[in-house]
């Protein structure tokens, strides 16, 4: 069945063991508390059942034949559609070293055998609320306009991205996940050291003719991973917005917005197809529509009014 599980209703739980019943312990609990379940009983059917159904979290048996359960993690933290999702390692081996290496493989925490369904419940519900906050956060951004990737400056990797982020990568870098764009990643480990530190880093700007990208390097969410927050702004939308707040014409916004540009007359004629002269003319009741003599004034006024509209913007 391809249809993915229905988010309104309930969190998708995958549980992978190769042991039917600890499956079916986990199952019953888990459905009795409201969870949809998924089971998977190998872990190349785990990787399956998590790229159809990109699940809230997984429950992972660590040792299982074939592909066993760190390996699991890994390829799932490779994947940028999968990298996000919480997993709980379910392990019989107490030792520090696997438990250590369930946690480098990409585990959030981890539960020992013999499985104990309250407790498998109780961490589930403190990375459940965790991954919920942050999808939350993710899809606000998205849905006004600002869209975000996680990168791991290490390797290079984008380990996660929105779906206006995918649409903005492949138009302004021709790339897709996993690579990161050279210029992002040049960009993010340039400037990792202040980061660390706290010091936000200068934003970088990518231009493709009006249309242009603002990237911002936004925190840090894990050991080693950084979300990255990107918007694009339009030259159009810009000059719309401006002239509305300003009560100017849309030819004047166009006239103030270059002068904002640093453009003189003469380029501002050619850019628009017009005359010098009515450069000049749109100027002088631009002047007047604002209160001011000069073009340093009014583009000082502009680039304020444009700062408040499109925080972004990078003149």
């Amino acid at each position: 069945m391809n249809s993915l599980p229905d988010r309104a209703e309930s969190d998708v739980v995958l549980v992978v063991d190769d042991i039917p019943d600890n499956l079916s312990v986990l199952h019953d609990a888990l459905d009795e508390s409201g969870y949809t379940v998924l089971v998977a009983t190998s872990g190349e059917a785990a990787l399956q059942r998590a790229a159809q159904a990109l699940p809230d979290i997984v429950l992972l048996d660590a040792m299982m034949p074939g592909l066993d359960g760190f390996e699991v993690a890994r390829r799932l933290k490779a994947q940028a559609h999968t990298a996000h999702i919480p997993i709980i390692f379910m392990t019989g081996l107490t030792e520090t070293e696997h438990l250590v290496a369930a946690l480098d493989a990409g585990g959030v925490d981890y539960v020992t055998k013999p499985i104990k369904p309250r407790e498998v419940l109780a961490r589930m519900g403190v990375h459940l609320q965790g991954a919920r906050l942050a999808r939350q956060a993710r899809n606000a951004l998205d849905a006004f306009g600002y869209a975000s990737i996680t990168v791991r400056p290490a390797d290079g990797r984008l380990m996660w991205q929105t779906p206006l982020a995918r649409e903005l990568l492949l138009s302004y870098f021709g790339t897709s996940a996993p690579e990161t764009p050279a210029a992002i990643l040049e960009w993010l480990r340039r400037h990792l050291h202040d980061a660390v530190r706290q010091i936000e880093p200068p934003r970088l700007g990518v231009e493709r003719g009006a249309r242009r990208l603002s990237i911002r390097l936004h925190r840090q969410t894990g050991d080693d991973d950084w979300l990255i927050v990107m918007r694009e702004v339009s030259d159009g939308a810009i000059i719309e917005s401006m002239g509305l707040s300003l009560k100017l014409t849309l030819r004047e916004a166009e006239v103030l917005y270059w002068v904002v540009k640093g453009k003189i007359n003469r380029d501002i004629a050619d850019i628009l197809g017009a005359s010098p002269a009515t450069v000049k003319k749109h100027l002088e009741r631009i002047f007047a529509k604002l209160g001011v003599e000069t073009r340093t004034a009014a583009a000082g006024m502009a680039m304020n009014r444009i700062r408040q509209l499109h925080p972004n913007f990078e003149g």
